[in-house]
């Protein structure tokens, strides 16, 4: 009996070894290579954005009542805020990214409230992103590593989630993007990876369409954000083919929406001269691109931010 019980549980420990032998030797489903993350990766991502609920109402005003909501992005659910203007409509749709904000200080509609109220009371339906790892979003462990491909595809996703929805106050022949700071980098991602997802896009202070130069800035220096990072593709040095495939610049050839970029001169954290540089690549490509720079002003537009949301109604609604 005590033999037979001896063989039983040599087995069941041969067994329980050899399986996490394997588990070693093999890389786990969720495990993510270089090739995935690029952006001719995201120009062949399938976006499913989808099941838009309109959590809670949280707010209200004379032109738009706004909402908390949520929204399926891959297999995540991700948090945002909806403003829908009071009218039958249809209205035009602005989908919002926002710029950084540490995701663990970050609250749901964050970033743009200028704008969400702009554009909501110039009769837009709004829909600002949290992105994963944000607010009540879900967590994706490897966000890190993705070069923001992640909060793009996430962007995206918005859009196909409003196309997909039952509201029936929207134009979902019109649906435009506004991004800044980091949302402008984003917006950068998607104008040069896809084709039918926005009529148009706005871009306040975008983040460099070269990759490197974000991540001397930001990441070459901050152990928490390099190390993810070199210890996946290295540094821009180590591997240029790759920081290429994530750098914009590479591909202004593929857009094919037209795009205006606002930007204040004295821009300390996103340099203007990113901006002109993408501009300068925009032209040369032949391609649709309006740029306003704004002397004396930084980072967040302030004695011309009324002018710069102007022109960006008049541009998104000529779109």
């Amino acid at each position: 009996m005590s033999s037979a019980l001896s063989k039983r549980s040599l087995l069941l420990f041969l067994s329980l070894a050899l399986t996490l032998f394997s588990a070693l030797l093999i890389p786990p489903a969720s495990a993510l290579t270089p090739a995935e993350v690029s952006l001719d990766a995201l120009a062949k991502q399938e976006f499913n954005g989808s099941n838009l609920k309109l959590i809670k109402k949280i707010g209200s005003a004379n032109k738009y009542t706004k909402y908390q909501v949520s929204y399926l992005s891959e297999k995540l659910t991700i948090s945002g805020v909806l403003y829908i203007p009071k009218g039958k409509g249809p209205f035009p749709v602005a989908v919002l990214g926002h710029g950084y904000i540490d995701p663990k200080i970050y609250i749901n509609g964050q970033g743009m409230k200028r704008e969400q109220n702009f554009l909501a009371s110039n009769g837009f339906v709004v829909l600002h992103t949290d992105y994963r790892n944000h607010s009540f979003s879900s967590n994706d462990k490897l966000s890190s590593r993705k070069f923001r491909m992640d909060y793009s595809i996430d962007v995206a996703n918005a859009a196909m989630a409003l196309k997909n929805s039952d509201l029936k106050s929207l134009d979902k022949s019109k649906i435009s993007y506004v991004g800044r700071s980091m949302g402008g980098g984003i917006g950068f991602n998607l104008a040069v990876s896809t084709t039918d997802i926005f009529s148009a896009y706005v871009l306040y202070a975008p983040t460099s369409a070269n990759y490197p130069q974000n991540f001397n800035k930001w990441g070459r220096d901050n152990p928490a954000r390099s190390k993810p990072i070199r210890d996946f593709v290295g540094l821009p040095e180590d591997n240029p083919e790759f920081w290429k495939g994530v750098s914009p610049e590479n591909y202004w050839d593929r857009t094919t929406a037209p795009i205006m970029i606002h930007h204040g001169v004295e821009d300390e954290s996103c340099s203007i001269s990113w901006a002109r540089s993408a501009v300068k690549g925009l032209r040369a490509a032949q391609k649709e691109v309006i740029f306003f720079e704004y002397p004396g002003e930084g980072h967040n537009l302030y004695a011309s931010w009324n002018k710069s949301m102007i022109r960006t109604v008049n541009f998104l609604k000529a779109r």
